[in-house]
Parts: C-alpha cells; sequence; structure tokens
C-alpha cells in the first residue's frame, strides 16, 4: 500500500506544479470556477492520500493485502 499512496501524492504534486503557473492568469469567471473545482479535488485527491499514508483510513480493497490461509486435505 505504501508505494501507491506516495506514487499518487508525487504525481498530484507534479499536477500542481504544473498546473500553479496558469492559476493566476484566470480572468473569466469560468476560469475561476474550473480552477476553484480543480484546487478542491487536488485538495481532496492529497488529504485521502495522507489519511491512508497515516494509516487513517483502511486501504481500498485492491490495496489490502490478502491472507490466505494454507489447505489441507486433512479435514
Amino acid at each position: 500500500m505504501y508505494p501507491y499512496v506516495v506514487l499518487r501524492l508525487l504525481l498530484a504534486g507534479f499536477f500542481l506544479y504544473m498546473a500553479w503557473p496558469s492559476i493566476p492568469l484566470a480572468a473569466s469567471s469560468t476560469e475561476l470556477l474550473f480552477w476553484g473545482c480543480w484546487l478542491f479535488f487536488f485538495l481532496l485527491t492529497v488529504g485521502a492520500n495522507l489519511a491512508a499514508l497515516l494509516q487513517m483510513i483502511s486501504p481500498p480493497v485492491m490495496e489490502q493485502e490478502e491472507v490466505r490461509g494454507r489447505l489441507s486435505d486433512n479435514h
């Protein structure tokens, strides 16, 4: 689970790095709405991944390790 969380945080940081120069250039209300929604989604993404990194929430089902017991023929 840990590598996926760090990878998602790095990807979100990269997206913010690429978007940051364009945010102050927003002139119309549509652009401001878009960047406001984008920043809100970014904060949700970072917050959820930090919660997973700090083990405050359980990891997604796809990332949970499955513990299987050994099946034997002896009942």
